[in-house]
């Protein structure tokens, strides 16, 4: 392989109060190029240095572009790349060192990967520069980064977000596709947790909540789609990061009669004794603390893809507003009591399995919505069962009968109507 030589590539930064600005660099080809029409390669990754000057370094093969914010509360620094493959060890983010605690990577949406890089506190990236490829050396993007104060950081917030909306042509995200006519079959939205970026819990053997709760999607989707009576959709068909306010706007916009939200989570206390499905619907207070713990690691979602956190929406006063969402809430603790009925007798369920907390994925005011925990990937045996075709059969039949029982009434009023 020739040889690739060239200076040290400094990046220049327009020095903006503490040095913090929008840079967009391009890593040339050099070792190990990947070919056309195939997505560059993060070869590696690492953290060196104090915490008076901390260095992210990347490794890559191939030429891209990478796109760097800011965000805060809690403080973040995105590197936003286009598709790559990341070729990292499975432990690669977890510790940090000096000004960075942690970092993640993984897809982000169709097209785009992204970098989330934890800091402890306020920084300056005080300088970037790439080193191309020599030898058997692949080339590297190296970011140095210095402590700044908490304005500074703010005011690099600020103008990296209309940077990027610049870049972005100004919108704020993927338009979903204009939903099915609906017709007269239930709509019901299945929605698989996690994805991309977040992979949510990770089980004593390595299972993903990202990937379990996706194949376990897209069976129950097929279940219910295989008796006639139902249409189906899922917010996520792939390995694709959705935030979590897209997910409850997917379900105003196909205007579904049930949202399903599929996860498998895990506890940080009694591991070996938590364990078996639960149904969670939505409560301003959590109805114990295991069901607390798990509304807040599953509103952590969009801080850990690195999505711009909005406020929540002034709650609207409007009284027939207000007896639509209890409404909504009625119907989704009914389903939830048909959903444990129906579970009882396939699987195993915890200790007092209909819970409630603040899941944000489930506040849409005018959509029956619940969250199944299918199980708890910190407990070896659940982890397990998690991927066996015989429980997934198991759980996937529970569920359409508890669907079929929700709509019992409905589907006899339709098929009446239909033979008069």
């Amino acid at each position: 392989m020739a040889k690739a030589t060239g200076p040290v590539i400094l990046v220049p930064l327009r020095l903006f109060l503490a040095g913090l600005m929008v840079i967009c660099v391009q890593v040339q080809a050099g070792h190990g190029a990947s070919t056309p029409g195939q997505p560059v390669k993060v070869v590696g990754a690492r953290v060196a240095g104090d915490l008076v000057r901390t260095r992210f370094i990347l490794d890559l093969e191939g030429q891209m572009d990478v796109a760097m914010s800011g965000l805060a509360d809690p403080y973040r620094l995105i590197l936003d790349l286009p598709e790559v493959g990341f070729s990292l060890p499975d432990d690669a983010g977890k510790e940090g060192r000096g000004l960075v605690s942690a970092w993640r990577y993984g897809l982000f949406a169709a097209g785009k990967s992204r970098i989330v890089i934890d800091v402890n506190e306020p920084v300056s990236i005080d300088k970037t520069f790439v080193l191309p490829a020599v030898d058997d050396q692949p080339a590297r993007l190296v970011i140095d980064l210095v402590k700044t104060t908490r304005d500074d950081f703010l005011e690099f917030v600020r103008i990296s977000r209309e940077e990027m909306k610049q870049r972005n042509g100004g919108r704020k995200g993927d338009r979903l596709d204009a939903p099915e006519a609906k017709g007269d079959r239930p709509v019901i939205v299945l929605d698989p947790g996690h994805g991309g970026i977040d992979t949510g819990a990770e089980g004593i053997a390595g299972t993903l909540e990202k990937a379990v709760v996706l194949d376990f999607a897209s069976i129950l989707k097929r279940r219910l789609e295989e008796t006639g009576r139902y249409s189906v959709h899922l917010t996520r068909e792939d390995d694709t990061f959705i935030p979590l306010g897209k997910r409850v706007e997917i379900g105003h916009r196909l205007e579904a009669d049930l949202f399903i939200s599929i996860h498998a989570d895990s506890v940080r206390r009694g591991r070996k004794v938590v364990r078996g499905a639960t149904v969670y619907t939505l409560s301003e207070e959590a109805s114990d603390d295991l069901a607390g713990e798990l509304a807040e690691s599953e509103n952590m979602s969009d801080i850990i893809a690195g999505v711009e956190l909005q406020d929540e929406p002034t709650e609207v006063t409007d009284i027939l507003l207000d007896l639509a969402r209890r409404e909504t809430r009625n119907f989704s603790v009914h389903y939830a009591r048909t959903l444990v009925s129906e579970l009882k007798s396939a699987v195993k369920l915890i200790n007092n399995p209909h819970r409630s907390a603040g899941f944000r994925v489930l506040k849409a005011h005018d959509v029956p919505s619940v969250l199944v925990e299918l199980g708890y990937l910190s407990n070896e045996h659940d982890e397990k069962l998690l991927i066996s075709d015989e429980w997934r059969d198991r759980m996937a039949g529970a569920i359409v009968a508890s669907v079929d029982n929700f709509f019992r009434p409905r589907l006899a009023r339709q098929q009446a109507e239909e033979t008069q």
